[in-house]
């Protein structure tokens, strides 16, 4: 008997794969609320959109660490987690949520409420703020990818492409966002720019989950039993229907068709938002162990 044959199984001693279930939903909650914020905010500080940046520090600090915290067994111990940076991304990410929402809140009440006339400092600091804001936000928008990626025993998930997923689907949903937020509020020209920032982003994310699955399909047997997984049995009317139909085809044909109207932007929104949660979901339920022996004739 060879391992890629080896049926699913459950907590018996039987041979087969393992369904991982130690990041699950609560975990994919954290995961879509960091990202989103960091997102939000990263997309919305290039704009100069002060209530967009002030959303995404929110929405990450109080719904990621929400999350966080009802997925721990001992919450009083959470703070743990940051002991090891040289050696853990969870350990760098933390540190990056720390550094950016301080730092991010620094910048939006300097823009809110001028504090660099205020307390007499120069253009030069309140830059430097806003670069630290803007370099600890991206490590926020990917180390989750990095987290994932280093969980060798898990094939669908150890892949250079975990990061990169998190990063343009964070990207994405803080495009997407913005244009909700912003509509009344950004240049015609800023719309613009994101409606066909928000097309392109929709055609990187599909070529990046095309990839990662035909790594994942060509890679070890784990990585294939995932991939069918995703396509063909348990999850794959999910799969297709909310993260590809709802999440990516359904949000490109509103903005392409259109993207003049709000309502469609609206709609667009919440469809890809849908399909990145869904994602976020199932690439945690689909995550299968390899088998820890194989048999073969």
């Amino acid at each position: 008997m060879s391992t890629r044959n080896a049926p699913i199984v459950g907590d018996s001693f039987k041979l087969g794969y393992r369904f991982q279930r130690y990041w699950d939903t609560p975990m994919a909650n954290a995961f879509f609320f960091g990202e989103l914020g960091a997102g939000l905010f990263f997309v919305s500080l290039l704009l100069g959109f002060v209530p967009g940046m002030a959303a995404g520090i929110v929405i990450t600090c109080i719904l990621k660490t929400y999350f966080h915290v009802s997925h721990m067994g001992v919450p009083t111990k959470a703070w743990r987690a940051i002991l090891r940076p040289d050696r853990s991304w969870i350990s760098r990410g933390l540190l990056a949520i720390i550094v950016w929402s301080t730092f991010g809140a620094l910048h939006v009440l300097n823009l809110w409420f001028g504090l660099e006339a205020a307390l007499g400092f120069g253009p030069i600091i309140g830059g430097l703020i806003k670069l630290i804001a803007a370099c600890a936000a991206l490590v926020v928008m990917t180390y989750q990818g990095f987290a994932m990626s280093h969980s060798t025993a898990i094939s669908l998930w150890s892949s250079g492409l975990m990061p990169v997923s998190s990063l343009v689907y964070s990207l994405t949903a803080g495009t997407m966002l913005t244009l909700v937020f912003g509509w009344n509020a950004l240049l015609a020209g800023q719309l613009g720019l994101l409606v066909n920032a928000a097309l392109l982003l929709l055609v990187v994310i599909a070529v990046v989950l095309l990839s990662l699955l035909h790594g994942a399909h060509h890679g070890s047997p784990g990585g294939r039993t995932s991939v069918e997984l995703l396509l063909k049995s348990r999850y794959a009317r999910y799969f297709l229907g909310a993260v590809w139909g709802t999440g990516l085809i359904l949000p490109a044909l509103l903005l392409w068709a259109g993207a003049g109207s709000y309502p469609a932007v609206i709609v667009a929104a919440i469809g890809m938002l849908s399909g990145y949660y869904a994602y976020r979901v199932l690439v945690f339920k689909a995550g299968v162990f390899e088998p820890i022996m194989s048999f073969r004739p």
